[in-house]
Formats: structure tokens, C-alpha cells, sequence
């Protein structure tokens, strides 16, 4: 990916050293907090705490200790410190910077205005509006303060564990995080929130994936622009991007950790799912093709 000499964002916190990290309460995910990165608890709860990754990946789907609410009150991250100066900072910081541009002109397009989301760099666990986040949950999207949250460690994970090196890869992580954003900005995710109390646990993971799987094709309608504007996609990049969605399918990820697949269960969509949104939204570059939520759309 080309990225070296572009933009960085200011919107970039690095609290790595704050000592108010730790303990508190759980991820709020009845919050609701969105996570690309929360795909990687199976495999990481399996590897370090011998919990079954089904077990895991089912309290991500609404059930479990991880819906406990947070407290009005909870604080978030809010100590602004100058991010370190290391090429891994700075990536992140530059792809951040990407995405503004795109939704920024792409939310003009459309006679809006983008209000562009801070990302917090943090190390283990970190206070947010939508609970103690931990870095046990990859990467995640808190709607209650506008802020991504990343563990830069989990750049290790998606490529030791997962199985999707690359920098394109990377990024599209953080695309996907944003597209939460767009997400927000848009009133969707509090509509999908807004059924969690009418539907079954069954049916709200169904609309959980149509969530997901948008925020996918929202990270391929940046790709798309950013390419256009910029040309930062070198030869193999879409398919690190690819392979990365196709990684962190729920089939695949059940698959590897049990050797069975249970779609009702599903809370971000299977692999080919993921690839074919993210693909989607690339080749068009058109928000209105990322509709998840039309009728027979998945």
C-alpha cells in the first residue's frame, strides 16, 4: 500500500501510557460497541484462557457477560497525548487521514456534513463511553464518544493467529471501524439497536450481520475513492483485504475452532459474505450499493 508522504490525522489519542487502563467493567456490546476486531476473542479466549471460542463468539451475539451495561457515568479516554513517532503509528494515522478525505467529500456529495471520529491508540484496556474496552476485542467502534479504539498489538493477532498479514489488510480493518462511524453519523446503528429488545437472540444476530457486512462494504467504498484520488493500492493489495474479510468470517472461524458451523449463531457474516460486500462496495465506490438491509441482500 502506498501510504508514505500522505496526510496523517490529528483525530489520533495515544494513551498507551495511561496508567487509568484496566479493570472496570465489560465491553458494553448491548451498548452498543462495534468491533471487526471482536471476531479474534475465540481464538484468543481459546489460546489464553481454554474458554470454547463457540462460547465466546456466542456472548458476542448478545448473550453472556459482555452485554453487562456501562455506567452513564464511565468516562472516556479523554487525555489527548501526541501519538509516538514509529511507522506503525504513523500508518495508522495516515490511513485515518484517508478515510476523512473520502467521507468527508462523499458526505458533501451528499449535502451532509462528516463529523470525523478519533482514533485511541491504547494498550490492554482502556475506559470508553461504551464500557472498559480490553484489548482482547481487536479493534472496536464506540458510538457513545466517536472514537475507534485499536490495540496495535492486534496487527500480531490478525496476522500470527488469523492468517491475514499485509498492510492493506490493516487498513482495512481500520476502513471497517470507520464505516461503523458512517454508520452512526447515518442513525442506522441505533435503528438495528433499537430492535435488540423486539427480536429474538436469533433474529438480532441476523441483523447484526447486515450490519457488519454494510460496514465491509462501506471499507471497499473507501478503497475505491482512495484509489481514485491517491493510487495507494499496490499489486496484491485487495487480496490482503480479501483474505483478511475471508479470515474473519464467523464459518471460518468456527470451522477452525470446533469443526462445525452454526450460521444462526453467525454475528458478522460468513466469508464469502464479508469478501463479496467488500468487493461490492470497491468496484462501485457508491454507498447506495451497500443497502445490507434490502430484502433479500443477504
Amino acid at each position: 500500500m502506498r501510504w508514505q508522504g500522505n496526510r496523517e490525522s490529528d483525530n489520533v489519542e495515544d494513551v498507551r501510557n495511561d496508567a487509568r487502563g484496566g479493570g472496570g467493567p465489560g465491553m458494553s456490546f448491548g451498548g452498543r460497541g462495534f468491533g471487526l476486531g471482536s471476531v479474534a476473542i475465540a481464538l484468543v479466549a481459546s489460546y489464553f484462557l481454554g474458554v470454547n471460542p463457540l462460547t465466546v463468539l456466542n456472548m458476542l451475539g448478545g448473550g453472556g457477560g459482555m452485554s453487562a451495561p456501562a455506567p452513564a457515568h464511565q468516562p472516556a479516554a479523554s487525555r489527548s497525548q501526541t501519538p509516538a513517532n514509529d511507522e506503525q503509528t504513523r500508518f495508522v494515522s495516515t490511513v485515518l487521514a484517508d478515510t476523512e478525505d473520502v467521507w468527508r467529500e462523499l458526505f458533501k456529495q451528499a449535502g451532509g456534513q462528516y463529523q470525523d471520529p478519533r482514533l485511541v491508540l491504547f494498550r490492554g484496556s482502556v475506559p470508553t463511553a461504551c464500557g472498559q474496552g480490553q484489548a482482547a476485542t481487536g479493534p472496536f467502534y464506540c458510538p457513545g464518544d466517536h472514537k475507534v479504539y485499536i490495540d496495535l498489538g492486534f496487527y500480531d493477532v490478525l496476522r500470527d493467529r488469523l492468517g491475514a498479514p499485509g498492510d492493506f489488510a490493516q487498513a482495512y480493518v481500520i476502513a471497517h471501524e470507520v464505516g461503523h462511524h458512517v454508520q452512526n453519523l447515518l442513525g442506522t446503528s441505533a435503528k438495528v439497536d433499537e430492535m435488540r429488545q423486539r427480536l429474538s437472540k436469533t433474529q438480532y444476530n441476523a441483523m447484526s450481520v447486515r450490519l457488519e457486512l454494510q460496514a465491509d462494504c462501506y471499507a471497499g467504498v473507501w478503497a475505491h475513492h482512495a484509489q481514485q484520488a491517491r493510487q495507494v493500492i499496490e499489486a496484491g493489495d485487495v487480496e490482503e483485504a480479501m483474505n483478511a474479510a475471508a479470515q474473519i468470517g464467523d464459518d471460518t472461524l468456527q470451522r477452525n475452532a470446533s469443526g462445525h458451523v452454526s450460521p444462526e449463531s453467525f454475528t458478522h457474516g460468513s466469508s464469502q459474505q464479508r469478501m463479496t460486500w467488500f468487493k461490492r462496495g470497491m468496484a462501485s465506490g457508491d454507498m447506495r450499493q451497500c443497502n445490507t438491509f434490502a430484502k433479500d441482500a443477504v
